[in-house]
């Protein structure tokens, strides 16, 4: 699992494309929080807080995550090394897994400059400080853990498909589905009681106590079986391509 992990690290890294996707997301981010006219902008808001960066990411790692992904399983299909990979000493778990922690480290890489927001709104602030860092941070391991789900369900997206485009845009629509779909669905109160319950299904409600600094067990169990039941799907669909 770890000699996967590391190659899978050494291949985004090694050809730029880990580079060229946190910077794009650090560029998009930058520039809707600080220099587009909308609801996000920081300076139009007037309030030292975050919480526009934490309603934004979650939407850009719809598209970032399932462009990482969609390379781990639909990329070794289309170019025979798949098989290669099972002729080795390790379990298709084992495969899995590393895949997914790679997608997961790259994820969080994403987040390490937004760092630089934090210091921006901290000094900005009048008293300088005047921060809610309680809500900030959970935010942050709110994010932590929506990327392990979003790259949980990239990696079954990938999983599922026969090449590289298929598999981004299969990922792309369940994490679409799972984060404002489901959420979404539910606003529209057509299942009466039932709509509490397919709210709580999806990834919205959960991540949304997150952001008001509250980290909840309940919330953190739904995305530990989320993120499980992805890689046991996954793991199940690789063994089938066996």
């Amino acid at each position: 699992m770890i000699a996967i992990l590391k190659k899978e690290l050494w291949s985004y890294f090694g050809n730029w494309s880990a580079w060229v996707i946190i910077a794009a997301f650090s560029l998009i981010a930058t520039l809707f929080l600080f220099f587009f006219d909308n609801d996000s902008n920081i300076f139009e808001i007037g309030m030292a807080s975050l919480q526009s960066y934490f309603v934004l990411v979650p939407w850009l790692l719809m598209f970032i995550i399932p462009a990482l992904s969609m390379k781990t399983f639909a990329e070794e299909q289309q170019t025979g090394t798949l098989n290669w990979l099972f002729s080795q000493p390790l379990k298709v778990s084992e495969l899995v897994t590393g895949k997914f922690l790679s997608v997961w480290v790259v994820g969080i890489l994403c987040l390490i400059p937004s760092l630089i927001y934090l210091y921006t709104v901290y000094v900005l602030g009048v008293p300088e400080g005047n921060i809610d860092l309680g809500m900030t941070f959970g935010s942050y391991i709110g994010l932590i853990i929506l990327i392990a789900a979003f790259s949980g369900v990239g990696i079954l997206a990938s999983s599922l498909s026969q090449n590289q485009i298929m598999a981004y845009l299969l990922g792309v629509f369940m994490c679409f589905i799972m984060y404002f779909g489901i959420e979404q669905l539910a606003s529209y109160k057509l299942l009466g009681g039932a709509d509490f319950i397919l709210q709580n299904i999806g990834f919205y409600q959960h991540f949304l106590g997150f952001t008001r600094g509250l980290i909840d067990f309940k919330d953190i169990a739904y995305f530990v079986l989320v993120i499980g039941a992805s890689l046991v799907l996954s793991n199940h669909f690789i063994n089938k391509k066996k």
